[in-house]
């Protein structure tokens, strides 16, 4: 009896000290897989001193963050000596790749900006420009080597159309050689913006030009003016140069303009005109109809005359003799009017 309990104590500490053994190796495994998996990045880190340890790099992965990527631009910054102006620490990389920012292009970004010698640039800076959608490496670069925008744009094939006050078109093209200003890069405005300045500035310029033949014989003056403007306010760009290229000479839009006017007053005077004959046509039938309407009146005044000397010679107050004169000179008066050819006189 006692022998039996002696085995089966001994098999349970067999199965125990197994159990703990594969408990060991799994572990153990784990581990060599994490080791070997990060094992090359933390050799970067420790030999480029980038300071980030190998726990470091398993929480990563952790947050979902990628190693390989904080490890390169922190082995970037720190190789750069950007680590020595202000601090780039390992968490500030991580939250702003979580944040959804480009890690890789902001540290190109600010390495780019050291060699240029661009001081206002730092961390904090970039990581907001880049946040905020912007691509801050091409910012950079066109800081360095400023770049030329033409305005208007030419795929449109448009031209900036403006009048001199003698009312002679012009059509201008331009080219606008800008530099991108970092401390208004957030929140300043695009190049549409200055595209559009620019071109109300060369219209407003050539406005306010008394010939279009000042123009073409001096285009830089037209450059000054619209510089002088200050255009690259609240914009992200600083406005280096405005070079007239272009200016061709259009429609005589004044003469024109004077054509269709004159032609507008002769309508005016023909509808006025019109209106006076129009005017003096009714006033000349209303004549008409009052001459036949007094003629009428004649007629029925001299209807009544018959009657009228009936009744004196029934009272007495006209004599038969004096009829009989009466009608004679009638007679006399309508023979003399058909010898003179006039108009026979009316019974």
């Amino acid at each position: 009896m006692l022998n039996h309990l002696s085995l089966l104590a001994a098999d349970n500490s067999n199965a125990v000290l197994l159990g703990v053994f594969v408990l060991v190796a799994f572990f153990a495994l784990i581990f060599l897989l994490v080791f070997f998996r990060y094992f090359g990045l933390w050799i970067q880190c420790v030999t480029t001193q980038a300071s980030i340890s190998l726990p470091s790099l398993l929480m990563m992965s952790l947050r979902k963050v990628s190693p390989t990527i904080i490890v390169r631009c922190k082995i970037m910054a720190v190789q750069a000596g950007l680590t020595r102006s202000y601090p780039i620490t390992t968490k500030a990389l991580e939250a702003h790749y979580l944040a959804g920012g480009n890690v890789p292009n902001v540290i190109r970004a600010l390495i780019a900006a050291q060699r240029a010698g661009l001081t206002d640039l730092d961390w904090q800076t970039a990581a907001a420009i880049d946040l905020a959608g912007r691509d801050l490496l091409d910012a950079i670069r066109t800081s360095v080597y400023p770049k030329v925008i033409d305005c208007p744009d030419p795929k449109r094939g448009e031209t900036l159309s403006a009048l001199t006050k003698d009312g002679i078109e012009l059509k201008v093209r331009a080219r606008v050689t800008v530099r991108t200003n970092i401390k208004q890069l957030v929140g300043g405005a695009t190049e549409e913006t200055v595209i559009a300045r620019v071109g109300q500035g060369i219209v407003q310029a050539i406005g306010s030009t008394a010939s279009y033949k000042l123009v073409l014989a001096n285009p830089d003056s037209i450059s000054r003016t619209v510089l002088s403007e200050g255009l690259e306010a609240q914009t992200a760009f600083e406005i280096v140069s405005i070079d007239i290229a272009d200016v061709d000479v259009g429609e005589n839009i004044g003469a024109r303009l004077q054509a269709d006017q004159a032609e507008a007053q002769v309508r005016v005077a023909q509808a006025k005109a019109e209106e006076q004959r129009a005017a003096y046509t009714a006033a000349e039938q209303e004549m008409v109809a009052l001459i036949q309407e007094n003629r009428a009146k004649v007629v029925m005044a001299e209807a009544a005359i018959p009657l009228a000397i009936s009744q004196a010679l029934a009272s007495g107050k006209l004599g038969l003799l004096d009829y009989y004169e009466l009608r004679n000179i009638q007679a006399d008066t309508k023979m003399r009017d058909s010898i003179s050819g006039g108009e026979p006189t009316t019974k």
